[in-house]
């Protein structure tokens, strides 16, 4: 049988296994046909409604603690009438800093109950890097969980007058701020009459995303979105039932919980068990704990995962469906097995693409399908953008190929973009097949797998992704240039064994000399701990472009490999100790796995 006989067998098996729920799927079909961006629909108005026709049922659980759909429902209102009440209103936005817990997601279902904008801060930020995300905000407000206070201490500015601040935590708030907890305890908790006035169309999360300008930009989330991933996603992929539990230990502040995970239990009114933070050694006795039936992953999970130890109860668990992406084909067959995992719901997206994919039949290495228009053109990678031709249009890949994937923009699929309007025009691709028309450049690199499949290849341009984060190389270079003795840093990706993503890199000349010691200290305090380079090299002269961009594409060929690049190498093992110096021994255990990055 060939390859395409096969890949339309599994499909067609795929499609069958969907009958069992029939009616979920109905539901998720009729609510993608219905969806549209004048609706009048929210994400508050799915949660009150889901509070009015199930109240008992458990709506949310962390650790020993469990709320139903009545209890979070009136505990997010009062908040919402206090948030009022001080003058949030409608397009406002209010920042949320706050590691995994409940607080961050019922105020974040308050904030948006309002028609104001949660801005989900990540609370690995520091410094520069956080007061920017902040200042894209412009919030009308802040809430900061009693964790996060040293993040908001590293600003040069931690308050401003304008703005209201608000701390969710124990005993007295602390100088400058109001106690949250004790301002809504009293409050009202019916529905804002707010609510019943909101539209798809309007705008109900910041998601901050790192691009290539090297500092995180805030993508808008509307309604439409997230309610389009509860129908397409949720309930035409997932198909999770009333009964389900799906454990969700990713930050808040990703997509892949906020939107992915949280729209897929409401669309099935079923349960959310949210982890304080994942632990690859503790994950599966957390599952057994919530007797979860799903949970949503990266790709880098599914690897540690796997690299703990076997043991006779890695099947002893009631989990059938995983939702996520990143998960590499080469560890696909292997997880599954393992874990005695039904199904892999693998998917693709972007907080600002306004298309996703999913892998809704059970099929194996895919990230799935999408209804809408999409296409996967030619890439130019030498000058990193994609092929044209002599008519200045562009060209598809045939099935098989690679290439760079793009969606058309329309009114069913729109761009909502991020704050900055100049990065918004910079993600959009124009007369592409024909005058006039215009797409979304994803930026990422996709197989074309037949049949509106896709499996991801890998990211195009300087950024990389690491431990599941987006690394911004200009972010990284410009804390390495602020070190004394550092003239020039070039950082780049490189593939390391045994690792998803890309390791950061760092090649830099000096004036001076090289303290490992002090320049790992200066990264790890100014940098989320995903972003700080595992490797420098040590250069004389950088080599430029005849334009003066630094030349990136050899150093990633020759990554850390002391054979191939003939200059100093170090590498960070040990983040107290700092940068060491990189052998050829030392090399082959990193090769080997017998070292872990």
């Amino acid at each position: 049988m060939t390859a395409d006989r096969v890949q339309l067998r599994d499909l067609l098996r795929g499609a069958m296994s969907t009958l069992p729920d029939f009616m979920t799927t109905q539901r998720g079909v009729w609510n993608m046909l219905r969806f549209k961006p004048q609706t009048r629909a929210s994400i508050g108005q799915r949660f009150a409604w889901l509070a009015a026709h199930q109240p008992d049922a458990v709506a949310l659980r962390f650790e020993s603690q469990r709320w139903t759909y009545a209890e979070m429902n009136a505990w997010a209102n009062r908040v919402a009438h206090l948030l009022m009440a001080r003058g949030v209103g409608r397009g406002d936005a209010v920042a949320l800093l706050f590691e995994n817990r409940p607080e961050a997601l019922v105020y974040a279902l308050a904030i948006v109950k309002i028609g104001a904008i949660a801005a989900m801060l990540n609370p690995q930020q520091r410094g520069k890097v956080l007061a920017h995300s902040l200042g894209l905000t412009q919030a009308r407000a802040l809430i900061v969980g009693d964790e996060c206070l040293p993040a908001i201490a590293s600003l040069d500015r931690p308050t401003d007058p304008a703005r209201i601040d608000w701390w969710d935590g124990e005993g007295d708030a602390p100088a400058g701020y109001a106690h949250l907890r004790a301002d809504s305890a009293a409050l009202p908790d019916f529905d804002p009459p707010q609510t019943a006035d909101i539209c798809l169309r309007d705008p109900c999360f910041y998601i901050f995303t790192s691009g290539t300008t090297g500092l995180p930009k805030a993508s808008r989330m509307t309604h439409y979105r997230w309610m389009r991933s509860l129908a397409g996603v949720g309930q035409l992929a997932m198909r999770l039932r009333r009964e389900d539990v799906l454990y969700c230990a990713l930050p808040l502040y990703h997509n892949n919980a906020l939107t992915v995970s949280w729209s897929a239990v409401l669309g099935a009114g079923c349960t959310l068990a949210l982890g304080r933070k994942f632990s690859a050694s503790r994950f599966w006795d957390e599952i057994r704990a919530v007797d979860a039936t799903s949970f949503c992953y990266i790709g880098e999970l599914c690897r540690y995962l796997l690299n703990q130890p076997a043991k006779d109860g890695d099947r002893q668990h009631h989990v059938r469906l995983i939702i996520g992406n990143g998960l590499r084909a080469e560890l696909w067959d292997d997880f599954q097995q393992r874990f005695g995992i039904e199904r892999i719901c693998e998917f693709y997206g972007a907080s600002e693409a306004n298309l996703a994919f999913v892998n809704g039949f059970g099929l194996r290495r895919t990230a799935g399908f999408c209804p809408l228009p999409f296409s996967i053109v030619e890439f130019d990678a030498e000058h990193d953008a994609p092929r044209r031709d002599a008519q200045g249009f562009m060209t598809r890949v045939a099935t098989g190929g690679v290439g760079l994937l793009i969606t058309e923009v329309t009114e069913r699929a729109p761009f909502d973009g991020y704050t900055d309007k100049k990065a918004s025009e910079a993600k959009l691709l124009r007369d592409v097949f024909k005058a006039g028309d215009c797409w979304f450049n994803s930026g990422d690199l996709v197989r074309d797998q037949g049949y509106a499949h896709i499996q991801f290849v890998d990211r195009v341009g300087d950024t990389f992704r690491w431990k599941g984060e987006n690394v911004a190389t200009t972010e990284v270079e410009g804390v390495l240039n602020t070190f004394v003795g550092v003239d020039e840093a070039v950082v780049y990706g490189v593939e390391v064994p045994h690792a998803d993503g890309r390791a950061g890199m760092a090649a830099l000349t000096l004036s001076g000399h090289f303290d490992g010691a002090a320049l790992a200290a200066h990264c790890c305090a100014q940098l989320p701990a995903y972003a700080v380079p595992l490797f420098v090299r040590l250069r004389g002269e950088q080599e430029t472009t005849a334009t003066f961009k630094f030349r990136k594409l050899e150093l990633k060929q020759q990554g850390f490999d002391p054979a191939k690049v003939g200059e100093p190498l170090y590498v960070l093992r040990d983040r107290s100790v700092g940068y060491e110096p990189l052998d050829a021994s030392l090399f082959e255990a990193i090769v080997r796995g017998a070292v872990r990055l």
